[in-house]
């Protein structure tokens, strides 16, 4: 099968297998609430936001490839500099979340800039298109998130890279493979399985407070492997977040939060959520370069939740479902399916045929 019948089979291939994904995260999280009298009603408005954002963006990116990338990534920095909660600031001091929420949407607005200058036929309007990608880093330095830097940076180097990469499904495993071996770290810390002075390290720069937390998390998990303690019970079942003078009953690291309350299961799920959304990228029919940068802001966003608080947001998870429905919808309007060669063709004077 091939051109527009086996787009659609793909199409439908993809969208199934999210539909089973996101269902399987909704259903589970009132199961485990249900045998342990959660509160599943955090993991169900997660879910609902990055539906929402997925299919807004497939609508947004169909109409407008250009615009409404452009337009998600003014929001992101907007809502960064506008919203106090988002920023880290004397008022939110202790819990430690809100700055990982910034590097996040921050992150994602890169992300969307750069998939706008990769679908923008104008080369003058494409540099600006750069530049405000490249800008997303000066709110993150000004509000003080030096992931939030090192994030946008890395997204608009692996964009740039993009360009000439042909076979996507290679990249999307690096990609992949990048998430695993964060979130593995992350799991060696909480085991206690890492050696001390990578621990006394990493307390210095995340703070012991976290690393405990994430320890408990681990220890949760190994009470209730199967079911976990159940949806929005860490901070009472944890040691460390109930003797912390301000705590928002939460592990910071969105695995280890998913292992603690959810069990084996709920990690399983978060990951399959997470190669869904690298499967229809790949699957997809925006062009490799599109693709691939939505791919690394969102590993980048995994990155960011596997050492912080950032899923909790719900801004946080309607923009990674926004993201990834923009890279992933059809425009009304034909685009070609590799930029680079189109565009060296059109200087060498060349006209392409789709």
């Amino acid at each position: 099968m091939s051109g527009p019948d086996a787009d659609g089979e793909r199409r439908i291939v993809s969208d199934a297998a999210g539909v089973v994904v996101l269902g399987g995260c909704a259903a589970w999280s009132l199961i485990t609430a249900a045998v342990h009298d959660g509160r599943p009603e955090g993991v169900l408005l997660a879910v609902l936001a990055v539906a929402a954002g997925y299919a807004a963006g497939r609508i947004g990116g169909a109409l407008l490839p250009v615009g409404a990338p452009v337009a998600g990534a003014l929001a992101g920095i907007a809502l960064t500099v506008a919203v106090p909660h988002l920023a880290p600031g004397p008022q939110i001091a202790a819990p430690l979340g809100h700055a990982g929420a910034t590097a996040a949407v921050l992150t994602l607005s890169a992300g969307a800039a750069c998939c706008a200058a990769w679908a923008a036929p104008v080369p003058a309007v494409r540099f600006a298109l750069w530049l405000l990608a490249a800008g997303t880093a000066v709110p993150a330095a000004l509000l003080g998130s030096t992931s939030g830097v090192v994030a946008c940076l890395a997204v608009l180097v692996c964009s740039l890279a993009a360009g000439r990469i042909r076979h996507r499904g290679a990249a999307m495993a690096v990609l992949a493979t990048v998430a695993a071996l964060v979130t593995g770290l992350i799991w060696v810390v909480a085991a206690r399985a890492a050696p001390g002075g990578f621990v006394a390290a990493l307390e210095g720069r995340l703070t012991p407070h976290r690393v405990r937390l994430w320890q408990d998390a681990w220890r949760l998990l190994g009470d209730e492997t199967a079911l976990g303690a159940g949806p929005g019970r860490f901070g009472e079942l944890s040691a460390t977040s109930a003797h912390a003078l301000l705590s928002d009953g939460k592990p910071h690291s969105a695995p280890l939060q998913q292992a603690a309350e959810q069990g084996i299961v709920g990690v399983a799920l978060l990951a399959a959520a997470f190669g869904w959304v690298l499967y229809a990228l790949w699957r997809g029919p925006r062009p490799t370069p599109v693709a691939l940068t939505a791919g690394a802001a969102l590993t980048a966003l995994a990155a960011i939740a596997a050492i912080g608080n950032a899923l909790s947001f719900t801004a946080v998870s309607v923009g990674a479902g926004l993201l990834a429905g923009m890279a992933t919808a059809r425009p009304l309007a034909d685009e070609p399916a590799d930029l680079t060669a189109d565009m060296r063709a059109r200087g060498a004077g060349h006209t392409t045929a789709r």
